[in-house]
Order: C-alpha cells, then structure tokens, then sequence
C-alpha cells in the first residue's frame, strides 16, 4: 500500500508550486482535512486515537492559517464532520469540499480532489 494517495501527491505538489499566502495555506490545509479523511478508508484504516490526534492538529492549524473565508467555513465544517470517523462522513467530505476548493484554490486542487472523490467511491 502506497504511503501517500494519488490525491495527496497532487495536492503536495500543487503545494510546492505555490508561493507564500492565502492559496499556499489553503492547500495545506485541504491537504490535512483529504489526509485524515482518506484514512477512514481500506482495512488499514486509521486508529481511533490517531484519527483523534489528526483532528485535533487540523483545529489547531487552521486557527493560525490566513484561509479565504468560503474554504476555511468548508474545512471547520469538514473537520466538524470527520469526528464521527466513518468511511460515510468521510467520503462526504471530500464531496462537500470540492467547490470550494475550485473556487478559492483552482481547478487544479479541485482536479486533485476529485481523485479522492473517485477512490472514496470504491471503498
């Protein structure tokens, strides 16, 4: 089983394109709300305690990041909904996060979402 998804890779590299600001922070943190949803799937699933530790960091990170407001309401909500830790919620999710994600951070991050989008539907 590959360390990263398709969808994170795309994601990181968009992020490594990025300059500094709001798009570089937006990606970041679209990148830690894919990557605890994405570990709600597989039989290699996410512990409990881990999926907890994840959700806590992402509150913490997205208090200090400058997000444009459509994408930072899509990830507190995001996050609000991964505490159930369901392959569902999740998969949801990443549904829910695709139009904010092309209309802050462009088609290229939506492109990458909807990797995750697609292998969620297989799970």
């Amino acid at each position: 089983m590959p360390v990263t998804t398709d969808c994170e890779q795309r994601l990181v590299a968009l992020l490594a394109e990025a300059g500094r600001g709001p798009k570089r922070d937006g990606l970041y943190a679209l990148w830690l709300v894919v990557r605890a949803a994405e570990a709600l799937f597989g039989p290699n699933h996410v512990s409990p305690k881990n999926h907890r530790r994840r959700l806590q960091a992402i509150e913490l990170r997205l208090g200090s990041l400058a997000l444009p407001a459509p994408l930072k309401r899509a990830l507190v909500a995001a996050r609000q909904h991964l505490e159930v830790a369901t392959p569902e919620a999740a998969a949801g999710v990443l549904r829910q996060l695709l139009a904010p994600a092309r209309e802050v951070l462009g088609a290229d991050a939506a492109e990458a979402l909807s990797l995750a989008v697609r292998a969620a539907a297989l799970h």
